[in-house]
């Protein structure tokens, strides 16, 4: 991790330390509020509830530290994906969603986007690289895909899509701001799910979209104010919690997950494992330039769903759960929901557990059928 995301780590943790007075508490309190004492509006800090409340905009204000951009909250990675995609479309505009990412990115822009005269355009995660743009409205991409962790150049991407005259948004959700940071790059919006590693113990939904340009973020915010989709007061203390051991989960997780990629790649009933940081990996090349780590995600196939359902049944160190990002490793056969992989094929999110007794599990698992 570079020296500016070292602090920005560090500081996240002090970020509310300026405004404490003599005796107020270190930690983040829950402030569950719906309306509050208004003689006057002008001047109030808060309003109505479903403006602004201070617990979640002290999650705000971590997320803008790790982001350099303004932070917009929301209960779930897809209602920040929602927002960003409303805020940003209207009839006769052109989407491009990637065919291999997220699939309810896919579904709600079929069933939503599309009756409202939103034309939709799914490719493939490897085609961004040499599509023609032209007449999109908005480029979306994901990049490591999910569940494929096929990789993108997010900066060459992004400025074709400029230069086609269409606004980027960019999921982030598998790398996190302290692995990869698309707005840097190009990304005119960031969106994720901080389900995942950000709050990290798999207790809570929440989501954010990040954006540099004041008038955008603004659509974005409106958005949730008139859709109502706001974040609840003791979710977003749970998700602040959760971030203020992002940096250090994440250096476990992402260490343990280079050296099992390694052991499954070399393992006889594993096939065609992806991990972006292994040297043999097709997109290690673009992954090494534009991320500060490789992540925690694994796919790989076993030889059927059978034997995948026994290796995930049979390792005690594995849940067997969708999403991904906890403090447990967790791991599932993505086919029964539809994507389009390998009937064998795993997706293995890698947890905060001690790497050798995790592998221990995952290797005595591998030899039991």
């Amino acid at each position: 991790m570079s020296h500016s995301m070292q602090d920005r780590a560090a500081a996240l943790l002090h970020h509310r330390a300026a405004g404490l007075k003599k005796g107020d508490p270190i930690s983040l309190p829950i402030v569950p509020a719906a309306t509050f004492h208004l003689p006057e509006v002008a001047g109030a800090a808060h309003i109505y509830g479903r403006n602004g409340m201070a617990t979640w905009e002290a999650v705000e204000d971590q997320l803008a530290l790790l982001e350099d951009a303004a932070c917009v909250s929301f209960p779930s990675g897809m209602a920040a994906i929602s927002a960003a995609l409303f805020a940003t479309l209207k009839a006769g505009s052109r989407l491009i969603i990637p065919a291999d990412g997220y699939y309810v990115t896919r579904v709600l822009s079929a069933g939503f986007l599309v009756p409202f005269g939103v034309e939709v355009v799914e490719i493939a995660t490897r085609d961004y690289a040499d599509f023609d743009f032209s007449g999109a409205s908005v480029v979306y991409l994901e990049t490591p895909s999910n569940p494929g962790l096929d990789v993108m150049d997010i900066a060459e991407v992004s400025a074709r899509a400029h230069a086609a005259g269409a606004l980027v948004i960019a999921d982030n959700t598998t790398m996190t701001p302290l692995l990869q940071r698309p707005l840097d790059l190009g990304a005119d919006l960031v969106v994720a799910a901080d389900t995942k590693a950000p709050a990290g113990h798999s207790d809570v939904l929440f989501g954010h979209v990040a954006g540099r340009d004041a008038a955008l973020i603004g659509r974005v915010r409106d958005w949730r104010r008139l859709s109502g989709a706001v974040p609840g007061p003791f979710e977003a203390w749970q998700v602040h919690r959760g971030i203020e051991t992002l940096e250090l989960r994440l250096e476990r997780m992402c260490r343990s997950a280079g050296v099992i990629a390694e052991r499954l790649a070399a393992h006889p009933k594993v096939r065609h494992l992806r991990y972006p940081g292994l040297a043999s990996d097709p997109s290690y090349a673009i992954s090494k330039r534009q991320m500060a780590g490789f992540g925690f995600l694994i796919g790989f196939e076993l030889d059927s769903e059978v034997a995948a359902e026994k290796f995930l049944s049979d390792c005690g160190y594995i849940v067997q759960s969708t999403s991904f990002g906890g403090t447990h490793s967790s791991g599932e056969r993505r086919a029964r929901w539809g994507d389009k992989v390998a009937p064998g094929f795993i997706r293995l999110s890698v947890g905060i557990e001690p790497l050798e007794p995790l592998w221990a599990a995952m290797q005595a698992a591998l030899t039991d059928f």
